[in-house]
């Protein structure tokens, strides 16, 4: 269990990057208590724009002022993932505790950076995964735990849905790969069921353009059952995007809709678990979770040894596919 400096008083957090997802996880914040909102961005019209929105305290005209400001303790990085890296370091050299989107860094070694930084400021850096925090997912290690289907032999993970790109996602230099820049949710997902993920292979749809837009990963579990993972953003999901996956056990099978509309187990027992659907996508218990450490001082959940595991587990796919994963440095 790793100590930082704790935030004291009010948890002030500055938006770097107003986009979509800086709007979602402003959504939710502004209405925890105890914590003030702050908003920057390269255009400092539309920091003004998501301040006015969000009920924020202030807004800043440049990523650089809101990270040296002293009304900020926390900056949370929304900018595309080839910013990451710089803005981390700048943040945490100037004191601050840092939230950053996934995926968080290109490199697993990049990791080695941010710790020493972590220990020399005593800031932490909190990398938002939020499938980790599916309630789902959550149902899903418990039903495993109790063993209602034996031993487990395969799981099989349907994450397939079409999605057209045309912004900075579409740019392998700046956003990687599919599996990369949203596959990693899922590549977290599988390495969280109470198993231990001993090593992965990608395998490289044919025809997918580049960047890939199209990835099989077989993993390899040290417990003895091999997982499959499906991601791509090709293919024509029912209602954009509704899939089931499976787990398969000597004594019988799990089937759940892969974003956690319902676990049906059929082993020992059979049960329907509808696992709901307030925070489906387990942001909220993220988000809450986080403002914890903040004010604790203590490790969130989800750590950053767990986060460089999945950067870890995307570099042996690609590598294993026959990919490089290169960026461009902003």
């Amino acid at each position: 269990m790793s100590t930082y400096k704790r935030v004291e008083g009010q948890v002030r957090i500055a938006f770097l990057g107003c986009g979509a997802i800086a709007g979602k996880h402003a959504k939710r914040l502004k209405g925890f208590a105890g914590v003030e909102l702050y908003f920057a961005s390269r255009a400092e019209s539309k920091a003004r724009k998501y301040a006015d929105q969000y009920k924020g305290k202030g807004f800043f005209s440049s990523y650089t002022a809101a990270i040296q400001s002293p009304d900020v303790s926390v900056v949370f990085i929304c900018t595309p993932p080839d910013s990451h890296l710089a803005l981390s370091m700048e943040a945490m050299t100037a004191g601050k505790h840092v939230i950053c989107e996934k995926p968080s860094f290109f490199h697993s070694t990049d990791f080695d950076i941010i710790d020493k930084l972590r220990q020399e400021k005593g800031v932490q850096l909190l990398v938002a995964e939020n499938y980790f925090y599916k309630p789902a997912l959550k149902k899903l290690r418990e039903v495993l735990a109790m063993n209602l289907i034996g031993d487990i032999r395969f799981l099989f993970f349907n994450a397939t849905k079409s999605q057209q790109v045309s912004d900075w996602r579409a740019d392998g230099g700046i956003a990687g790969g599919a599996l990369f820049e949203g596959g990693i949710h899922w590549i977290n997902y599988i390495s969280n069921l109470g198993l231990t993920v001993q090593s992965v292979t990608g395998f490289l749809a044919s025809n997918t353009g580049k960047p890939e837009r199209s990835m099989q990963v077989v993993a390899k579990y040290a417990e003895g059952p091999v997982g499959t993972l499906l991601y791509s953003w090709e293919v024509n999901a029912l209602f954009r995007g509704l899939r089931n996956s499976r787990i398969f056990g000597s004594k019988g099978s799990i089937k759940f809709e892969s974003n956690g509309l319902y676990i049906f187990v059929r082993g020992e027992k059979w049960r329907l678990i509808f696992p709901g659907i307030r925070d489906i996508g387990g942001t909220k218990g993220m988000l809450a979770d986080f403002v914890n450490a903040l004010r604790t001082g203590e490790d969130a959940a989800f750590n950053l040894q767990m986060a460089r595991h999945d950067i870890e587990l995307i570099e042996q796919a690609y590598q294993t596919s026959g990919i490089l994963l290169t960026h461009n440095c902003r």
